[in-house]
This record gives structure tokens, sequence and C-alpha cells, in this order.
């Protein structure tokens, strides 16, 4: 004879002992007058499990009875495990409906497993054997099973009725159209031990099954009512579960159920906050899984917002506060705590991880988890919070749903209520398994602190209102002593004006500040960003900059509400507005790509190309139309750009490395769009039998070295089946029409002003006959053009090419005609010549505007790539080098020709490309040092290794004199012949 039912380590404790063994005698009865002899030999023996059923029965009334009226429940667990009974009443749950199958007895039959389900959970987490995850999990499983044996027994019903045509009538959900989603932790797989579950009835009122769409919602209302009463009236047996209808759109104006297409409207266009919040965890239970994934496919932008949605936060943190106030939890305690809306309850570890989800799930797919514990674990993989804080916060949650249980266990109330009476309260600490109400007492409070310390700090509304400077005065009064007082003491040397600026914007004249929430934020946050501003050189100056941003805003709640809630992103703010307009620039006309830099991996991780391209496959995953995804395409691109600039302008990166990353965003970018553009052209020309195409990049996107202002020079060629005449699709073209108009769609698709801008400004100049040639080339043509008619200066622009985007066949044959091009050239005794001449020409025409136009100075940017090119040109270094970076190509070259070494050009290209980079920043026109803001003149000196911004010019004329030396060694000018 086994002495264990149940197992674990638990030392449970009665209230009263002799209490325990007088309820152990009348289980033991109840078993022998049931006929479980197993059982009542079992409870005569002195075992551990026997004292933690005693210690149960004392402790809980509910599981008490539950255990006298069934006895046979405990009798089977010498047969099989708990655990392998709670799988087979999920089984048993799911199997189909029997042919003569009636409500009563269906409904019997439910709150009969429910009752055994619900007491074998009881007792594997009082035992000790199952933690919380698995209760939640295994409930959640229960209240999915009888939702969806209810659903089926009330379709079928309709079925025989006549009011439905299932498809499959042994698989009623199979096409119905209607689906019910779980709600709140029912869908999260979080279940309580008593919960009320939340459903929503939706359904497709275009599926073939209605048989009277007119009447379709009522008919499917009516099964709502029968379905919620099977489940949740209360009978001689019990209920399964209490049920909750009200989280559907409009409660009080909607119907039961409700059509796809009403739901969807409601949400885009009257959704809330808090509704979006409960549809992170909304998950089909029961019913048609496809209408299911189709709506909730529809739904994902109205719950993760593209731009992040700090305003939402606030709102979401109002309703905290008011909820905090209503029900009186204004404070830490055990007597009479509610350990799930309480302070450093169980709502708030949910809400640390909501708020984060609805902040960032829209940029970050990753955090679209249904569980509380799964999303803490990604904040935590992601940097959002720490690892320390998200495992603390994990164990406390799962201590809280632990007590949250006992309490509900006891009497199968819906509570999260601690008692007031201290001997009910002694109960709950036994029943959760401590000694004393002592030591439950001092751990309940430090989990309630620890989560209470967390929430208060994400939330910072939550503490005292601190007196606010007297410099808040001068958004309403210009003249107020002591405003200006504090802008002299700040470091502000002219603080009448700075005041009249920042009446200014309490004036409301700016659009930004009209609405009384962004006056209301700006107010909370102008001590914080004056006080940033002071910190640089020039304070006053800086506020004016700040004035001209702001001027430019569009709306200023989402904008300040940001720096609200990240008040270290001020000081990257001065920085960027003091030191590089072109970002300023950016952020003004699209302030939401400031939001990027909330992201914790911003300074840790330079995105690689894999890791970019995964971001912008689930940022375009949803996307409803072309248009759409053209505009998410310049989203992205204006973001990640913007990312790069400010690691940049931070020192995170250097120029070299953005010059990588820029190369790398449009090989993410380049490729989407050309699929987007294809398939939106195929929908109306169809496609071109055995037609392929590619695109090869030149110039610096050919050889990773754009910068944020960088054209991108593109030939697009194809190939396609020799028979092949025109293209198969509705208004079909001819073959070289065909491609022509799909190049001209791909550069108007890069070119055109959209609401997000211009996604890139591209050159196609760099095809066969530049632009007398055809837009599309033929990979025939292009075989026949650099055989027949190439000049050297085309020669010199393939050795910066690379494929972006093709079949792999099709570019591996244009990069074979490529090299074939480059290596006539290895025994041409006027390359040299040809160069030099070219370098003369441009010398000529385009003469260098100052000593930072670094491409066209003597000894510059087009000296070190005119060397590159001819390198690979000459045959000095290996035609491997094809697409290479320029200062790669020419730490080859110092390798093949050792002499040069001295002349240190592939270090002066990554130092020029550092100047390069960092100018593009600012206005991109500054050809002087003294053009530059000072901030980023003092960035460019750091980067090049200058203590002092004087140091720049002097480093630039000795580097560019070294580079002019080495290029008449190479390539005599004097040997040229001038065109």
């Amino acid at each position: 004879m086994t002495d264990s039912l149940i197992g674990g380590q638990a030392e449970l404790v009665p209230m009263d002992a002799a209490r325990a063994e007088a309820w152990l005698a009348d289980l033991g009865a109840a078993a022998a007058e049931a006929g479980c002899e197993r059982l009542a030999r079992f409870l005569a023996r002195d075992t551990a499990d026997r004292q933690r059923l005693g210690a149960v029965m004392d402790l809980s009334t509910y599981l008490n009875g539950l255990l006298l009226a069934h006895p046979e429940w405990l009798e089977r667990l010498f047969a099989e495990s708990a655990q392998a009974r709670l799988s087979d009443i999920l089984r048993e749950l799911a199997q189909p409906l029997a042919a003569d199958a009636g409500e009563k007895g269906e409904m019997a039959a439910m709150r009969l497993a429910k009752s055994e389900f619900s007491l074998l959970v009881a007792l594997l987490d009082l035992f000790g054997v199952e933690d919380e995850d698995y209760v939640t999990r295994h409930l959640s499983a229960l209240a999915e099973a009888c939702t969806s044996r209810a659903l089926r027994f009330c379709l079928t019903d309709l079925h025989r009725r006549g009011q439905l045509q299932l498809p499959d009538p042994d698989r009623p959900e199979l096409g119905c159209g209607l689906f019910v989603l779980g709600m709140g932790k029912l869908g999260g797989r979080e279940l309580n031990y008593s919960s009320d579950i939340d459903l929503i009835l939706l359904f497709d009122p275009d599926v073939p099954a209605i048989v009277d769409p007119p009447e379709c919602v009522e008919m499917f209302s009516r099964l709502a009512r029968r379905m919620v009463r099977m489940i949740g009236e209360r009978t001689g047996q019990g209920y399964v579960f209490r049920t909750d209808l009200r989280l559907r759109p409009d409660p009080s104006a909607m119907p039961l159920a409700i059509p796809l297409p009403t739901a969807l409207v409601y949400y885009e266009s009257a959704g809330r906050d808090w509704e979006r919040a409960a549809m992170i965890k909304a998950r089909c239970i029961a019913g048609d899984t496809v209408a299911a994934d189709e709506f909730l496919a529809a739904i994902t932008p109205f719950v993760y917002r593209r731009y992040l949605d700090f305003s939402a936060i606030r709102d979401i943190q109002h309703m905290k506060d008011r909820m905090d106030r209503h029900r009186g939890f204004s404070g830490l305690g055990v007597v009479g705590h509610n350990v799930k809306l309480g302070r450093g309850g169980i709502r708030e570890i949910e809400f640390i991880a909501q708020t984060q989800q609805l902040i960032a799930g829209g940029r970050a797919p990753e955090l679209r988890q249904r569980r509380t514990v799964d999303t803490l674990q990604r904040l935590s993989e992601g940097g959002w919070i720490s690892s320390q804080d998200s495992a603390e916060l994990i164990e406390s949650y799962w201590f809280l749903r632990h007590v949250e249980h006992v309490l509900q266990m006891m009497a199968d109330e819906q509570t999260h209520t601690l008692p007031d009476a201290p001997h009910e309260l002694a109960r709950v600490a036994l029943l959760a398994g401590f000694p004393s109400l002592d030591l439950f007492s001092r751990t309940l409070l430090m989990h309630l602190a620890r989560v209470d310390k967390r929430f208060a700090r994400l939330f910072a509304g939550r503490q005292e209102a601190c007196d606010v400077p007297a410099v808040v005065a001068a958004l309403s009064d210009e003249t107020d002593e002591e405003a200006l007082e504090w802008l002299r003491e700040a470091g502000y040397r002219r603080p009448q004006d700075i005041a009249h600026i920042v009446s200014g914007w309490g004036a409301a004249r700016y659009r930004a500040m009209r609405s009384e929430a962004a006056r209301e934020q700006l107010a909370r946050m102008l001590p914080n960003i004056l006080s940033a501003f002071a910190e640089g050189r020039d304070p006053d100056a800086a506020i004016a900059i700040f004035d001209r941003f702001l001027a430019g805003l569009p709306a200023g709640l989402q904008f300040f509400a940001l720096i609200t809630s990240n008040p270290r992103l001020l000081d990257l703010m001065a920085l960027i507005l003091t030191s590089a307009p072109g970002l300023t620039e950016t952020i003004a006309r699209r302030p939401h790509v400031f939001d990027a830099l909330i992201d914790p991996t911003f300074y840790g991780e330079l995105p690689t190309r894999a890791l970019m391209g995964e971001r912008l496959d689930a940022f375009l995953a949803d996307s409803p139309s072309h248009e759409d995804r053209l505009d998410r395409l310049r989203i992205f691109a204006n973001e990640q750009k913007f990312l790069i600039g400010v690691r940049l302008l931070s020192g995170a990166i250097e120029g070299e490395e953005a010059g990588t990353a820029l190369s790398d965003l449009a090989d993410t970018i380049i490729p989407a769009l050309l699929r987007t553009v294809e398939a939106e052209f195929a929908l109306r020309h169809g496609r071109v039998r055995g037609g392929r195409i590619g695109l090869q990049g030149l110039g610096r996107l050919g050889s990773h070295e754009l910068t944020a202002s960088s054209d991108v020079d593109l030939i697009l060629f194809y190939d396609h089946d020799e028979d092949a005449e025109e293209s198969d699709g509705e208004k079909p073209l001819p073959v070289s029409t065909y491609y022509t108009r799909l190049t001209q769609r791909l550069i108007s698709a890069m070119t055109s002003p959209m609401a997000e801008g211009v996604l890139y400004e591209v050159d196609f100049r760099l095809r066969p006959s530049g632009n007398k040639g055809p837009l599309a080339t033929h990979v025939d043509a292009f075989r026949r053009y650099q055989r027949e008619e190439a000049w050297t200066w085309e020669r010199m622009s393939l050795t910066r090419s690379r494929p972006i985007v093709g079949g792999q066949m099709l570019m591996e044959e244009v990069g074979t005609i490529i090299r074939e091009a480059i290596d006539v050239h290895r025994h041409d005794e006027g390359l040299a010549a040809d160069v030099a001449a070219m370098r003369m020409r441009i010398g000529r025409d385009k003469p260098a505007r100052g000593p930072l136009d670094l491409k066209l100075i003597p000894g510059g940017l087009i000296d070190l790539e005119f060397i590159a090119q001819w390198a690979i040109l000459s045959g000095t270094v290996a035609d491997t080098l094809i697409g290479a970076s320029t200062a790669d190509i020419l730490d080859a070259l110092q390798s093949a020709r050792p002499e040069l070494i001295d002349r240190k050009l592939a270090e002066t290209m990554r130092l020029f490309t550092r100047i390069v980079q960092l100018n593009r920043l600012g206005t991109g026109s500054a050809r002087t040092v003294e053009d530059l803001p000072r901030g980023l003149a003092e960035r460019m000196a750091r980067a090049i290794g200058q203590e002092e911004i004087a140091g720049i010019e002097p480093e630039i004329a000795r580097r560019a004199e070294t580079v002019r030396a080495a290029f008449e060694e190479l390539l005599p000018l004097a040997d040229a012949k001038a065109g």
C-alpha cells in the first residue's frame, strides 16, 4: 500500500489538530460507505499525505465539502496520478458530443468535471507538488475546454434546428464563423482558482453556414446567452465558471455576439486605452479559429501602435490612481489588504508588464506576450528592465498568486482580500504553508514593498509632487523676478530673453502647446529642460534652437510625455539640438523617431543587417495596403537613419561604422521595396515568363560607405525566357516596356514625397549609356556594352559595385561580366593617364569650396577613391575586392606596395570618412570648421584625435598633402591629357 496519494514536501498544519482528526474520521467513514476500500485503509495509517489532508479539511470549508462528497475521486489516485487524472478530464471534455446529448446532462457533467478538477489542482498546489504556473495553466485549460464544449453543443443544436448549416457537424466549430475570445487571465492562461472568465463573442456575418443573414446577430446572441447559462448558472451541482461579457465593445449598446465589421470599426474609431491593454491577452478559446486569427491580425495595429504612446500610459496611470482612491488602497499592510488591487499587488505587476507592451510592442514584437511572466522575461532579455527586477517581480507575482489562490480555496469565493480577524488571517497563513502568521506577514510585506517600489519607479506620478521651481512662473509672466533669478543662477546670460521665449510656450502660440495636456506636461518638465540646456557651452543659443524645434512640432503631448517618462533623454536631446541640425530637422518633422531612443539596447547594439531585416519584417507584417507599406518603409528607414546618426553624434560609433550601418539599412530597405513594388505591379501587368530581375548597387552604396544624405546608385538588370514577348497579366506589356515601367515604379516608390518623406534619392545614370540608355538593362545588352563601348570611367564605377537583391544565377552572371570588364584593364598602359586625366577635369570643373569639402580638395576623397579604383583595374589588388570599402582596398594596396605604407592612405580614408559622416549630421554644407555648430565641431575633433577644434583643418591639410603626393606617384598628373 502506498504512503502517498498526492506527494509533495509542503508542511501543512491545521488550526485545530483534534478537529482535523475528526474530519479525517468522517472522510474514512465516507470512503467506507462509498466502497473506497483503499482510501479507507490509507486513512487508517499515519502518513504525511494523511496529515496534509487533515490540515486541508480543517482550513478549507470548500475543499472539505468536496472531499466528503466524493471520496471516490481520491480512490482513483491509487490507480493514476492526480496530474494524469487532470489530463483525462480535459480529454473527456474534448470528446465529440453524443448523438443524444441533452443540455441538462451536459451541464451536470461539466459541473462534476469542474469540481473534481478543482479539488485535484488545489491538492497539487497546497501539497507543494505543482507550482502556480501549473495551476493557472490547468485552470485556464479547464475553462477553455468547458467553454468549447458548451459552444459545440449550442452550435450543434442550431444545426439540428436548421438555423445553421455547419460544413462538418462532427466538428461544429469548423467554418461556423463564430468564435469566443478569452480575455484577461483566461486569455493569458493565468486563471485564478475561483475566477470569473471574461469572454467576447464575435462572428463573421458572411460565412456560408449562416442560413438567414438578417437574423444572424439575434441568433448568435441567443446562442451566447445559452452558452453563458450552461457554464455560469448555479444548479444543484454548483456552477462551472461565472462568466462576464462586459469586456465586449460598448456593452451597454452592443449585442452579446458582435459582427466582425462592427467590432473592427469600433476599435479603430472609438477604442480606448484600457481596451488596448485588455486586447493584449485576447486569445481564441473556442469556435472558428480561422475567423479568430483574421480578427486578431486585423486588431494588432490598434493594440500595438507604430509609435510609442506615452499619453496612453498616462491615462492608464490615471485609471490606476482612480482605482486606488475609490477602493481606499492607500498603503501597504496585511490585515484587510487586497493582494490583487492593493498597493504592491498583482495588478501593479501586470501594469508594469502591460504598459511596457503598450509603449514598445509596436516596435518590439517579442514583447507581444499574453502571459505576465513571459512578458517580464522578454523585458529583461531586451534590456527594458534589469534581470534582477524581472526575477524579483516574477517571484513576487507567483507568491501573490499563491496567496490569492489560498484565499479563494477556503470557500470558493472570488476574493482577493485578506481577512481582518486575526484567527482568519492565521488560517490563510497555515493553508499557504507558513508555520506562523508572523512569518507569513513578514514575507507578504516584503513582496508587496518590492512590487510597490518598482511600480512607483515606473509610474513617477505615484510620488508626492514636490515644489515646482520658481522658473515655471515664466510660462505666464516673463517679468517674474524669481524666475529671472533662477535663470541667471542656472547660467543663462540673457535671462530676460529666455523668459520671453518661455512665456511664449505658455501662451500656446505654437501648435504643440495648444492642448492643456501638453502644457501640463511642459510645466512638469520645464525645470529639467532648462537645467539640461544650461549645462551646454551656450545655453541661450540652445534654448533658441529648442524654441525653433517646438515651433515646428505638430503636437507636443507625445514628446513631453516621452521626456517626462525618460528624463535622461533630455541630455541627448540637448546635444542633438545644439550640434546636429540634420537630426534636429528629422525630429521636428517626425518627432516619433525620438521614441526609439528609449530602447535599452540603443547604445550597446548597432543592429546587423539580419536584425534589421527581422525588425522590418515584423513592422510590415500587418500592413494592410501597398501605400501603407511604402509609408512604413519610410518610417523604418527614417528612424534607423536617425538612430545611426545619434549613435555617431554621441560617440557610440565612428564614421566608418556609420557608413556600414547606413549601407546595411539600404540593403534591408531596397529588397523589401522591390518586393512590394513588383507584387503591386504584377497585379495589373502579370509576370514575364522566366523573368529574373536584380539590383546592382554602385557608388557609396556599392562600397558600403553611404552617408545619411547619400543618393543610392543602382542598375536594374533583367533576363527572361527567349520566347517571352510580353507579360501575362490583365494588361500585358512588351517585355522591354514591362521592365522599364517596373523600374520607373521602383524609382517613384523611392523618391515620391509621401507623408513620411522621401525614402531615398536614387540615381540610375551609371547604367550603360547613362541617361541615353534604357532605364532597365538586359543582361545580354550589358555584356555587349562592356565588351564594345564602355569607357574607363564606367569600368572604374564598376569597381564599387555589388549585388543588392536578385536571383542568384542572374547576379552571378552580372558579377562575371563585371570582373571580365575590369580584367580588360590589367595590361592597359594608358590606364594611369586616363584616371589622372579624369581627376584633372574634376579639379578644373569643380574646385573645392573649403577645407571641409573633402570630396573635392586635392588629396581628398576623390584622390583616395581613384587610387583604390585604379588598384583594382590594374590588378594591383585582387578583383575579389570589387565592392569592398575604399579603406579596405587601400589596406590591400599598401600590402602590395610597401613603399606606400608611410602614406597611411587607408588610415586617412577612415579619418576623412569620420569627418564627412559627422559633417552630414549638420546642414551638410559646412565648408570650414567655423560653419559647424560648436558641439559638432568638438565631436569632430575628438573623432580624429585632436584635442581642440583648431586642430581639425591643419590635420586635414597635412593628410591631404600626403595623399596628393601618393596620387602623383601612382597616377602622375603630368602624364594626363586634360580633356
